[in-house]
């Protein structure tokens, strides 16, 4: 099979519509087997439309990039700078607020491109940790970020929907090396 390569651009205010699709299909891939319908239901409708993907790139401090094979959207990410949660040590941090492939191109080097296009512009912009939460039953998203260095630094809740379930916080400085 000849496949193009995967490729990572930084989103415009014309992407909300590609965000908000490609957001709510992956998170729901992701999640919908360990969670109620009512549960993602409400939360996909509080998370994901092109309304809020517009205000959300419409924010300045916030940066979305898009994993693209060819034309195809296949994955994104979104950092957000500037605060962090207490038990992350860092005086520039960035979070990775979202970080999805889409299901057909997981393994496929999707997460690789995107986490080193992501760690490479938050260098760029002078960060010195990036952190990110997780849900303590998404492994095989521990076992990547645990990979790529991430530690557990704390846990926090999160609601989804009506069912509060509890979130890793991960963090790893960020150096010369991790661009690279």
């Amino acid at each position: 099979m000849n496949e193009a390569p995967v490729e990572i651009r930084i989103a415009t205010t014309h992407d909300a519509g590609l965000l908000a699709d490609l957001g709510a299909r992956t998170f729901l891939d992701t999640f919908a087997a360990d969670n109620t319908e009512a549960d993602m239901t409400a939360y996909l409708a509080s998370a994901f439309s092109p309304v809020i993907q517009s205000r959300e790139l419409q924010d300045p401090d916030s940066t979305f990039l898009v994993a693209q094979a060819g034309e195809l959207p296949v994955g994104y990410a979104r950092l957000r700078f500037g605060e962090a949660r207490p038990c992350v040590n860092g005086r520039e941090p960035v979070e990775i607020a979202r970080f999805y492939a889409d299901r057909p191109w997981i393994g496929r080097g999707v997460g690789a491109a995107l986490m080193r296009a992501s760690l490479a512009l938050a260098t760029q912009r002078g960060c010195d940790v990036v952190w990110l939460d997780v849900w303590e039953k998404n492994f095989r998203a521990l076992a990547f970020y645990q990979k790529w260095g991430f530690q557990v630094v704390g846990s926090q809740p999160f609601l989804l929907g009506d069912d509060l379930q509890n979130d890793f916080l991960m963090a790893r400085p960020l150096d010369e090396q991790a661009a690279g």
